[in-house]
């Protein structure tokens, strides 16, 4: 049996209420012709290509892209699948700017489901958590803009809370079809802690006293598996403003907060790490700033860590020169070893070490700072000073020994000499003595030379 024929006046109304869903977005929505013109647009479009309505319509949708024929691509892909989501497309202004976009898009028909054309929605993806509030902001979509959405879900209800639309991004985040869950209580989605709680009341009060409300909730599957989700809740009002229902968009995040809590995880590990180590261990900027350090360098410095994060790292050394050198040297080569200075203390003290840094890099590889480890060698150069002053002592006692050495030998050599001389004169006196004793009696006396 056919359906009834539409009055003019229900007509009027509907195109009406198409026209301002159309201006009330803040995306630039375009529909475009099974021959690629477009055939009408919004105030966001004409604001984004910097061209008034008139000259926009009629003319070729792929024109103001960068790439024409990628965009000329993308709604031929439409009128085949019967959708694209999130394509992307660079929109060049009137004067020179681009804005990169990311398309949503379906085909939308007649009352006898055939194909009048595309219905696409442009997504700002510089400004995404902007573009997701501004997009929840347009409170009523057609069915077209629902369906073209994948990565969304977006339900719409009454005030009731009974589920009035369900898209297919609804479809396949909560695994129920269309024909499940339309005219069922959305209350199903909710966990029940958070409905016992109040925290779904006190979420759609605000959306209904303030025509907008945001949260992170666990949602709850057909399966009753759950996942996190970023839920926006705006109100719906009718075309003389009252309030009619809610428009409930949200997104998956649950791999979002995973790998939050992993980074939370490894952050607090790296900490830990960094804590237990005995040796003062420091980071550094390009610039050359102290960007984090541990407990042990706080010691070693006498200055609290908020004192230290931030400054230059040069300012503690006795060569400052020297420091700057050093980091350097990381940053160009990579790394350095055993690299020696010494750090002066809040209270003057010194302290001789020897560096052992490298740099660190970002996930795609990207030279984020400097990573140092401070070994104290002071007691080592005190130990090398004091091996070095023996030493010292030592030669200087050998040096001693070996005076003394020649002056025994000397003193040897001269009380040798000596004692020869007294044996000689004690001969010399014999021989005087013999020779008187043999000399004839009465013969005149020689001396004795």
């Amino acid at each position: 049996m056919a359906a009834p024929p539409q009055s003019s006046t229900d007509q009027q109304q509907a195109s009406q209420y198409a026209r301002s869903l159309i201006e009330a977005s803040l995306d630039p929505p375009v529909t475009i012709s099974p021959e690629g013109k477009i055939t009408d647009v919004n105030e966001a479009t004409i604001k984004v290509t910097g061209m008034p309505r008139a000259q926009l319509i009629g003319t070729d949708f792929s024109n103001y892209f960068t790439e024409p024929g990628k965009a000329r691509e993308g709604y031929r892909q439409v009128f085949e699948k019967g959708f694209v989501t999130d394509y992307p497309l660079t929109i060049r202004h009137r004067d020179g700017q681009l804005v990169d976009v990311l398309y949503n898009a379906s085909v939308y028909r007649d009352v006898n489901g055939n194909v009048l054309g595309v219905f696409a929605a442009a997504r700002d993806v510089t400004e995404s958590r902007r573009v997701m509030r501004e997009f929840a902001d347009t409170k009523n979509f057609l069915d077209n803009i629902l369906q073209s959405s994948t990565k969304y879900s977006i339900i719409g209800t009454d005030l009731n809370h009974t589920i009035l639309s369900w898209n297919e991004g609804a479809r396949l985040n909560y695994g129920y079809e269309d024909g499940e869950i339309v005219g069922k209580d959305s209350t199903v989605l909710h966990a029940p802690e958070d409905i016992r709680s109040g925290a779904v009341d006190k979420l759609l009060s605000t959306a209904y006293k303030k025509g907008l409300a945001e949260g992170e909730f666990q949602r709850v599957r057909k399966n009753g598996s759950r996942f996190v989700a970023n839920v926006v809740v705006t109100r719906r009002n009718d075309s003389s403003g009252s309030a009619i229902g809610y428009l409930l968009m949200s997104t998956d995040i649950t791999e979002k907060k995973q790998a939050e809590e992993k980074l939370r995880y490894a952050s607090q590990y790296a900490r830990s790490l960094i804590e237990a180590s005995l040796d003062p261990l420091v980071t550094i900027s390009p610039e050359g700033k102290i960007t984090d350090v541990n407990e042990a360098t706080n010691k070693l410095t006498g200055r609290p860590r908020e004192q230290l994060i931030g400054t230059d790292f040069c300012d503690y050394f006795t060569e400052p020169e020297n420091a700057r050198r050093g980091y350097e040297q990381v940053f160009s080569k990579g790394f350095v070893t055993d690299y020696p200075l010494t750090i002066r203390q809040h209270d003057g003290r010194l302290t001789h070490v020897v560096y052992n840094a490298s740099v660190y890099r970002d996930a795609k590889g990207n030279v984020l700072g400097v990573f140092a480890a401070a070994r104290d060698v002071t007691a080592q150069k005190e130990a090398e000073a004091k091996i070095t002053e023996q030493r010292a002592r030592e030669e200087q006692r050998a040096r001693e020994l070996d005076r003394l050495a020649e002056l025994e030998r000397f003193q040897k050599l001269t009380v040798g000499r000596e004692l020869k001389m007294i044996a000689l004169k004690k001969e010399i006196e014999e021989l005087k003595r013999e020779v008187q004793r043999l000399r004839p009696a009465g013969s005149p006396e020689r001396a004795l030379v």
